[in-house]
């Protein structure tokens, strides 16, 4: 990385210009030839004095030794001067920007003209463009924004040199001359020395237009009389934005794009070590012709990497092709799957003469790397143009940068143009340009006329210079100074003032007095010592006395560090440590570790560490393996130590083999072999081919154990496998089979939907895999689709199946089932098959509402719609005495009403309609009822009085006894306040009820009240009130409507919620009390919700201790009305009293038993009897649900003893605990047998029959809600729970349970989409009885 400058302030300055963001010259080099037309007119690419010029556009010069100089325009500008020889050109620029030239490779100097504009001629300071150039090294840099590089080329450049405290350098100034201005090297080179080449991109001056710019070409320097080797040459342009430390300096240079500071071009640059990588490479060397294409292939073979390789395309050592692709330039990758080979292309479009030299392609993969260089030859075609020249042309202008500058110019000879006339300036332009600063000279030339700048400036130079004498210095620092690493300098000036204030500067930053800097006067002597100096100190340094400056370089030279304590050979075996110490001269030295001549990488992850203490220098290997053999160094810089390195295998054992295996397709897969010595390497093999770790196969390496793990087999997987461990001929084999289980390929069915039209034949290919093969077999529902069918049929083929169906009907429609079945495992795909056809023909059509002449006719859809979607109806009229019918629409109608009109009133007419979608048009419905167009309705009847307020009146009525055939839309109700004659109309819309509450209206009012029936045909005659209604509100006594099911005993178990809604009557609002026993209802058991017409009893949780009659009161001023609510809590009951043995004979025990003593608040509906062995105390049920205190129990073994126990039971369920026999009963032989009387079994059995139905409820959204009832029957009944007639199966936001009859519906957390009926069901052999309830959802409103 280029090492930025630094201004005065210490900061670093930037690399580029302000606009050093902008990409790089996507091009190489752009050439466009000049118009024809132009050169004929004689007029020049750059606009003169007085001219309006625009944008500037890069100007590419070609300059060759002794050869004339050409320039070329493409398309004609409006008044344009031809640039053959360098003059003052000033170029408008609104942030002139430095410019960095760089040298990339020897080349010659090639410049091109493209498209050149007009100038303008509006002088403006530019800031310095520095040029430096090192010997035999290029140099890049570029300026960002070039709508086209500037290139410029220099061939046997002779070299400017000067001498400096040994040091061979040049250095010279260009004379006032702006970076458009800049001269390219044309000095020509000494016998030996390198071509140079420098790429100079101008700022771009419109970002629309990129081939709409010019650019003046630059002034060249004088060259220097020396003719010694080029070392080191620098053009600098005086301005203020270069800090004078900075000048010359190997840190000020500017860099740009991807180029290399010369001090940086030295470095070793470290690649990989070499190997083959490269199975094809470009030839070494190719020839072409100026404009012709070539393209250069390498290629890589990849069938042992596991990614892409990284390729690189150079010219010359460091330019990097990629950012320069463009029209001229194209890198291509290409990837053969087959061959496994990657293909890299470089293609190089219309070349030129600068497109020659040499190339080099540079291939890497991980640690691998591999590189070849070829040469490219651009022939040119020489062209000898003839035409007539002015030879007085040539002396306006000189070449660039020759010795006849100011002369002859060789490129006028070429130009056939009018010479123009100048006329010699009367005054002394020498004198004015000797007594003017250099920043002036372009000014001057311009003011005074001078196209031939650099002539007179070289005329000028080679006169006498009178070298001002320094006021502030008697005698200035040294060009340069060295010292050794650790030592003392000594800094000296001799000032001519010595009141004259001195202030030193390192890198253009001010040195304070510190120990390391230690200021001393002597006399007119000012001296700087620098103690201790370090490799930090290696800079430039200035000292200011007043205004002037001067500076030197420290250059800090490091001693040599020796080794002391060489390497020691070493051998040992793999999995050991190997440590390599040497010992050399100096403390914290920097040493490199060597192993057969490449340096080992000592990163995080190298398997390398080394470490230093003091003097002392290790190089550790903790796991060491055969590749660890070789020769290993040390170097340092003043001598190397070697060591030998052996590293020998253990003997190989194997404690456990591969095993053959037999894997299902997708399945994981896993190898597992385990050997010793531990910690040795192996690779895996599968038929010959090494395995790589990749995201699917993973290989495992821990100690002894080696392990490949396959995520998921495929087919691919199966073959011979082999590890063979580092560095042994023993192997480990097995072999792996992979099964692959059939499977139905979809993928290319949309929605695995087939839509065929009905009379058409269709067949469906459907691939399929698996091996081995599958048997396929296509049902549709239970029915299979067999081979053999006649009009349906299936085929099976090797790798699809395939269904026909010779004419299809709409039977064929549905889902079809496809199965396979290997040893492997069976896979099942459904394909939908849609038959569409015209749609049946709809229903008659309804016509509700008639009018004067004038109907609506509304219908339904077709009962099949043909399997596609309905697109609309065509409707039709006739009269019912006529048999021909006309059709109403001619565009479809989409909706599913219409309004024939222009109908005679009293005539009868029937209508019609055609259902229309995709396939065609349906068969005509059946005619409409007939119907007679009418006039309005007569007036309501029975309008009556129904509810009075304080406020509000409510009036019902009946419908008008004669509606008509119009129908009737709805009710206007009007009223009209006593002592007024305005009837105001108390309903806005229409109502369709008989009934309306009349709102807003003045307490103790009279009011009357009329109701107007309204149709399509008009108002009717309005039916109004015979008296006045007086507007006061009449006391309604207080009346509970208790419900049903809470008219008996409402019976809960304990633990289940409590929720009773009683609601009531009542004007005004009535007050509501609960009462338990004659007491208060304790508000913390129980709670109690009152509305306007209801009251909720509400118990979470039950216990028994809240059973009891509760007494309901609601109360309206002195009426009252009360209601008795009785609850009973019930619980599992107590075991039975007093088990005994009454008897036992033969293999009989006849047992009696009590009643429990707690009944759970509920009757005891049976009881369970049990026995137990004696020997196994195992307990059997004997007898279920008997409702006696006494049994015999019958049919018990001879000679065991049975304890008995028992069960009471009531509707809650068993108790929990029952009571045992304290004796037991033997069962012993004996001689006589005791009778059993015979009885008649009675039949219990019956069909289900509903004892408690569903009641409606009303639930609160986001709370459980409970649906309970009760069935009888015998055998025990199959419930089935429905929503809204749909069976309600494995819903987890549903839970049923049964139990003793009981049945009830837990709705977990409902929402309103949860209201609807719900029914239970329940089936015997005997038959079924359903019950129904409303179930309600109310969303409770949150603030």
């Amino acid at each position: 990385m280029p090492e930025p400058t630094k201004k005065d302030d210490g900061q670093p300055e930037d690399s580029a210009g302000a606009d050093a963001e902008a990409p790089p010259t996507p091009e190489i080099t752009l050439q466009v030839s000049p118009p024809e037309e132009e050169v004929a007119d004689g007029r020049d690419p750059v606009g003169t004095e007085g001219e309006d010029v625009t944008e500037p556009q890069p100007i590419v010069t070609e300059v060759t030794e002794p050869q004339p100089m050409v320039a070329e325009v493409t398309e004609p500008q409006p008044t344009v001067t031809e640039v053959t020889e360098p003059q003052p050109i000033v170029t408008e620029v609104t942030e002139p920007q430095p410019i960095v030239t760089e040298v990339t490779e020897p080349q010659p100097m090639v410049a091109e003209v493209t498209e050149p504009e007009p100038v303008a001629a509006e002088p403006v300071a530019a800031e310095p463009a520095v040029v430096e150039v090192t010997e035999a090294v290029p140099i890049t840099a570029e300026v960002p924004q070039p709508p086209q590089p500037i290139v410029a080329e220099v061939k046997d450049l002779e070299p400017i040199v000067s001498e400096v405290g040994g040091a061979v350098g040049v250095k010279e100034e260009a004379l006032g001359a702006s970076p458009l201005l800049a001269a390219p090297l044309t000095a020509g080179m000494a016998a030996g020395a390198e071509p140079v080449v420098m790429v100079i991109t101008p700022p771009q001056s419109s970002p629309d237009k990129d081939d709409d710019a010019t650019a003046s070409t630059p002034s060249p320097p004088p060259p220097s009389e020396d003719g010694n080797t080029l070392k080191k040459l620098s053009i600098e342009l005086p301005n203020d934005s270069v800090p004078e430390s900075a000048m010359g300096r190997k840190d000020s240079v500017w860099s740009l794009g991807d180029g290399q500071l010369p001090e940086d071009l030295d470095k070793q640059i470290e690649t990989p070590p070499l190997s083959t990588l490269l199975i094809e490479k470009p030839e070494p060397t190719s020839s072409i012709s100026v404009g012709e294409d070539i393209t250069f292939i390498a290629k890589v073979e990849a069938k042992d990497l596991l990614r892409k390789p990284t390729v690189k395309w150079f010219k010359g050592k460091w330019m990097d092709l990629a950012s320069k692709t463009g029209k001229h330039l194209q890198l291509k990758e290409s990837f053969d799957r087959f061959t496994k080979v990657h293909t890299f292309e470089m293609r190089i479009i219309k070349a030129k003469v600068n497109y020659a030299g040499n190339y080099r392609c540079e291939v890497t993969y991980k640690d691998k790397f591999d590189t070849c260089s070829f040469d490219l030859e651009v022939k040119e075609i020489a062209e000898a143009p003839i035409m007539s020249v002015d030879i007085r042309s040539a002396f306006k202008r000189s070449s660039e940068g020759q010795e006849d500058a100011g002369e002859l110019d060789f490129s006028g000879l070429l130009k056939h143009r009018e010479p123009k006339q100048e006329e010699a300036p009367e005054v002394d332009v020498w004198e004015i340009l000797k007594n003017a600063r250099p920043d002036e000279y372009e000014k001057i030339a311009f003011m005074y006329g001078i196209t031939d700048l650099r002539g007179l400036l070289r005329r000028l130079k080679k006169t006498e210079k009178v070298v001002k004498k320094s006021e502030a210095f008697a005698k200035k620092l040294e060009p340069a100074y060295q010292v050794d690493k650790g030592g003392k300098i000594r800094l000296i000036v001799d000032l001519a003032d010595p009141t004259v204030e001195l202030k030193w500067y390192k890198n253009g930053q001010e040195i304070r007095p510190t120990p390391k800097y230690i200021f001393e006067h002597k006399g007119t002597q000012r001296i700087m010592v620098i103690n201790n100096c370090q490799m930090t100190d290696d800079a430039a340094y200035s000292v200011t006395a007043g205004d002037e400056k001067c500076s030197t370089e420290l250059f800090v030279k490091e001693l040599p560090v020796n080794i002391t304590k060489p390497l020691e050979h070493v051998k040992t075996t793999v999995n050991e440590r190997i440590e390599l110490e040497c010992e050399v001269s100096e403390e914290g030295a920097k040493v490199k570790w060597m192993k057969n001549g490449v340096e080992v990488p000592t990163g995080v992850r190298s398997r390398y560490r080394v470490k230093s203490e003091g003097t002392k220098h290790w190089l550790i290997i903790d796991d060491a393996s055969r590749d660890d053999s070789g020769t290993y160094s040390l170097m340092a810089t003043g001598g190397t130590a070697e060591a030998h390195v052996q590293v020998d295998l253990k003997p190989l054992k194997v404690f456990q083999d591969l095993q053959n295996m037999t894997v299902l397709l997708g399945q994981p897969l896993q190898l597992h072999c385990e050997i010793y010595p531990g910690n040795v390497p192996g690779r895996w093999y599968r038929n010959g081919q090494l395995i790589q770790s990749s995201d699917r196969i993973n290989i495992l390496h821990r100690g002894k154990n080696h392990r490949m793990d396959v995520q998921a087999a495929t087919i691919h997987d199966a073959g011979d496998y082999t590890f063979i461990p580092e560095g042994y001929s023993q192997s480990l084999s097995a072999k792996v089979h992979i099964i692959d289980p059939p499977k139905v390929h979809l993928d290319a069915l949309p929605d695995n939907t087939i839509i065929i039209v009905a009379g058409n034949k269709l067949r469906l290919d459907i691939p399929i895999s698996g091996e081995p093969a599958p048997r396929v077999v296509w049902m549709k529902g239970e029915r299979v689709i067999l081979e053999s069918g006649n009009r349906v049929r299936a085929e099976t083929f090797a790798d699809h199946t395939s269904l026909t169906i010779d004419v299809t009907e709409r039977e064929d429609t549905g889902n079809y089932k496809i199965v396979l079945q290997n040893e492997a495992g069976e896979d099942t795909g459904s394909v939908k098959v849609k038959v569409v056809d015209i749609p049946d023909a709809p229903d008659a059509p309804l016509v509700p509402v008639v009018g004067g002449d004038w109907c609506s006719m509304t219908w339904e859809p077709p009962h099949y719609d043909g399997g596609s979607p309905i697109l609309g109806y065509f409707i039709e009229r006739k009269k019912k005495q006529s048999s021909r019918w006309m059709r109403l629409n001619f565009d479809l109608c989409k909706e599913m009403t219409f309004e024939p009109k222009k109908m005679i009133e009293g005539v009868p007419y029937e209508v019609r309609i055609f259902a229309v979608n995709a396939i065609g048009v349906s068969k005509p419905s059946g005619p409409s009822k007939a119907f007679i167009p009418l006039a309005v309705t007569s007036e309501p009847t029975m309008l009556v009085v129904d509810d009075v307020t304080d406020t509000t009146v409510t009036m019902k009525w009946r419908p008008p006894d004669t509606i008509g055939a119009a129908g009737l839309d709805g009710y206007l109700v009007e009223y009209q306040v006593e002592g007024s004659d305005e009837w105001v109309a108390a309903n806005s819309e229409l109502t369709e009820k008989t009934k309306y509450t009349i709102t807003g209206l003045p307490t103790e009012g009279k009011i009357l009240v009329r109701v107007t029936a309204i149709n399509a045909a008009g108002s009717s005659q309005p039916r109004t009130t015979q008296h006045s209604i007086l507007v006061k509100e009449v006391i309604e006594p207080p009346k509970i409507r208790i419900p049903r099911h809470l008219k008996q005993t409402y019976v809960r178990k304990v633990g289940e919620p409590v929720n009773l809604v009683v609601p009531f009557l009542g004007k005004p609002r009535p007050k509501v009390s609960w009462l338990k026993d004659g007491e208060q209802v304790d508000p913390t058991q129980v709670n109690i919700r009152n509305t306007e017409c209801d009251s909720i009893f509400f118990i979470r949780k039950a216990e028994r201790k809240h059973s009891g009659k509760y007494e309901m009161a609601v109360q309206v001023e002195d009426h009252k009305d009360t209601a008795v609510l009785d609850i009973q809590i019930v619980d599992l009951p107590g075991p039975p009293q007093c088990v005994k043995i009454e008897e036992v004979w033969g293999e009989n025990v006849a047992l009696d038993w009590s009643p429990p003593k707690d009944n759970g608040n509920a009757p005891i509906t049976g009881y369970t009897i049990q026995k137990a062995d004696k020997k196994t105390m195992e307990w059997y049920t004997c007898v279920e649900h008997y409702h006696r205190t006494c049994i015999t129990i019958t049919d018990l073994v001879v000679g065991n003893e049975y304890f008995f126990r028992v069960f009471a039971e009531n509707m809650c369920g068993l108790s929990e605990s029952a009571t045992v026999t304290k004796d037991s009963a033997l069962i012993v032989k004996q001689g006589l047998q005791l009778k059993s009387p015979e009885y008649i079994d009675r039949d219990f059995t019956e069909p289900p029959k509903f004892t408690q139905p569903l009641q409606n409820i009303f639930a609160i959204a986001g709370y459980n809600a409970t649906l309970n009832c009760s069935v009888r029957a015998n055998p025990r009944p199959k419930i089935i729970w429905m929503k809204n007639k749909i069976t309600i199966i494995d819903d987890p936001r549903y839970r049923m349970f049964s139990n003793q009859g009981v049945c009830s519906l837990e709705i977990r957390k409902p929402c309103p989409y949860d209201g609807g009926v719900y029914t239970c069901k329940a089936i015997n052999d005997l038959g079924e009885a359903q019950v129904e309830c409303k179930l309600e959802v109310k969303v409770t409103m949150q603030e």
